[in-house]
C-alpha cells in the first residue's frame, strides 16, 4: 500500500514538471536572448555559470547571455518552488558575422571586425607566447 502511494506521488510530481520543459534555447556567445516567463519567478538557477548567465529584469522577464561555448540548463521557480521555466541552453559561436579568430601556432586571438578588425575583449586563448614567460 505504501509502495503504491509513493509511486503515485512520484508519478504526479514528475508529470507536473515535465510540462514546463522547453525546447533547447540557442544563444551565441556574448549575445543575449529574452525569455518571457508564464508566471513570476522567485529564483533562477543556472547549471553552469561559465556557459550562460541570467539577468532578471522583472519577475516575468529574463535575459540569458552566452558566456562560453557549451550546453547548460536554466530553471526558474516560483515562490512555492514550482517550475515556471526550464530549458537547455546551447551556447554557440553564432553566425560568425563580425568575428574572426586568428591563429599563430597554438595561440588564438579573437578579433571583432567591422570596416577594420581589432582584438575583442575575449582576447587570446592557448598557452602564453614564449616571449611572455619569465624565469625566476
Amino acid at each position: 500500500m505504501v509502495r503504491h502511494f509513493v509511486f503515485a506521488t512520484l508519478a504526479v510530481s514528475l508529470s507536473g514538471t515535465a510540462g514546463h520543459a522547453q525546447s533547447a534555447l540557442s544563444v551565441a556567445v556574448d549575445q543575449a536572448q529574452r525569455v518571457q516567463l508564464r508566471g513570476p519567478a522567485a529564483s533562477v538557477i543556472v547549471g553552469n555559470p561559465q556557459i550562460a548567465d541570467v539577468t532578471v529584469v522583472d519577475a516575468n522577464t529574463l535575459f540569458i547571455t552566452g558566456k562560453g561555448y557549451g550546453v547548460t540548463e536554466v530553471v526558474a521557480v516560483d515562490p512555492v518552488g514550482r517550475t515556471v521555466f526550464q530549458s537547455q541552453v546551447v551556447v554557440t559561436a553564432g553566425n560568425g558575422v563580425g568575428a574572426v579568430r586568428v591563429w599563430r601556432g597554438a595561440q588564438a586571438t579573437e578579433m571583432a571586425c567591422a570596416s577594420s578588425c581589432s582584438p575583442s575583449v575575449r582576447g587570446s586563448s592557448g598557452p602564453e607566447p614564449a616571449s611572455a614567460t619569465t624565469t625566476p
